[in-house]
C-alpha cells in the first residue's frame, strides 16, 4: 500500500507540472470507493492552484473547490503531455491544457473526491481524524508523549492507526521502532520520555529518508514519472526475517501484529 513517502513522492513527480493547468475534461471509468461527489463536467475550466499533501490524500486545490485523491491500495498517478486509451484499471483521467493525470488502480480501492473546502463535510470526513504530520514541524515532542501515555495498545499498532501520528505505514513504523530499539509489542503507554523522544526522532529520519529514496516499491508503486522506490534496499529489518541484524547479528525475527508483518530485532529491540 502507497504510505507517506510514496503519496509525497508522487506529490513532488507533478506538482509543478500541473499548477496553473486548467481542466478541460475529468473522465472516470469504474465507480471506485467513493462517489466523486460533483458532476465530472462543472469541473471543466477550473483551474489547479496547488497539490497538496495530507496523510495519505493528495489535495489539488482548484480555483472554487478541492478533489482529494488516495491512491487505495496499488494505485498509482502518471502524469504526461497525452496518456494512451484507457485499460481496464485506468479508472481516472483528469484532462488538463497541461498533460493528463490518470489514476491507475488494479484494486479500485482508491479515490478522487469533490469538495467545497478543505473544512466541508465532505473533507473532513476523510481527513478529520488524521494525525499530526510528521514532517512539517510540527510534530512536537511533548504532544507525541502525551498522547501515547494515553494508549493502552502496543506502539506499532498506535503508530499505524495514523491518529496520533499520519503516515507510519508498516514498512516505517519497523524501521523506526529498530532505529529507536523499541520492541514492537511494547505499550505505548509505558515508553518513558528518552524513549519517546528517540523514536520522534526516528520516525522523522525514516520517513525523510524514504522520501529521498523515492519511497518503497514492494509491488505496484511508482512515481507520476514512471519512477520506482528503492528505500526498501536498505531496510533494517523489514523483509529481513531470518537475516542477521546489521546491528548485532541476531537473526531478524518476524511475527503478526493486527494482520501486518512486523520485524524486528530480539536483541537490539527492547520491551
Amino acid at each position: 500500500m502507497p504510505e507517506l513517502p510514496e503519496v509525497e513522492v508522487t506529490r513532488r513527480s507533478f506538482a509543478d507540472r500541473i499548477v496553473r493547468a486548467s481542466i478541460e475534461a475529468l473522465n472516470l471509468g469504474k465507480p471506485l470507493r467513493w462517489p466523486l461527489g460533483v458532476s465530472a463536467h462543472s469541473l471543466v475550466g477550473r483551474q489547479i492552484m496547488a497539490v497538496r499533501r495530507r496523510g495519505k490524500y493528495l489535495l489539488l486545490d482548484l480555483d472554487q473547490g478541492l478533489l482529494l485523491v488516495h491512491l487505495g491500495m496499488s494505485g498509482s498517478l502518471n502524469f504526461a503531455p497525452a496518456q494512451p486509451p484507457a485499460g481496464p484499471h485506468d479508472h481516472m483521467d483528469l484532462v488538463t491544457d497541461r498533460g493528463v493525470l490518470r489514476l491507475h488502480d488494479p484494486r479500485r480501492f482508491g479515490a478522487v473526491v469533490w469538495a467545497p473546502s478543505e473544512d466541508a463535510p465532505q473533507a473532513q470526513k476523510l481527513l478529520g481524524r488524521l494525525g499530526v504530520e510528521p514532517l512539517n514541524g510540527q510534530f512536537e515532542v511533548t504532544a507525541f508523549a502525551n498522547a501515547l501515555k494515553k494508549r493502552q495498545s502496543a506502539i506499532k499498532q498506535v503508530l499505524l492507526a495514523g491518529d496520533v501520528v499520519v503516515g507510519v505505514g508498516n514498512i516505517y513504523a519497523s524501521e523506526a521502532l529498530f532505529m529507536a530499539g523499541i520492541r514492537p509489542t511494547t505499550k505505548a503507554a509505558r515508553l518513558s520520555r528518552p524513549r519517546v523522544v528517540k523514536l520522534q526522532a526516528a520516525i522523522v529520519q525514516v520517513l525523510t529518508r524514504a522520501v529521498q529514496q523515492g519511497g518503497s516499491s514492494l509491488k505496484d508503486f511508482v512515481s507520476a514519472e514512471g519512477r520506482t522506490g528503492y528505500f526498501q534496499l536498505e531496510a533494517a529489518v523489514y523483509g529481513r526475517a531470518g537475516e542477521p541484524c546489521r546491528a548485532c547479528h541476531t537473526p531478524i525475527k518476524s511475527m503478526l501484529q493486527g494482520q501486518r508483518t512486523t520485524f524486528y530485532c530480539p536483541v537490539c529491540q527492547k520491551p
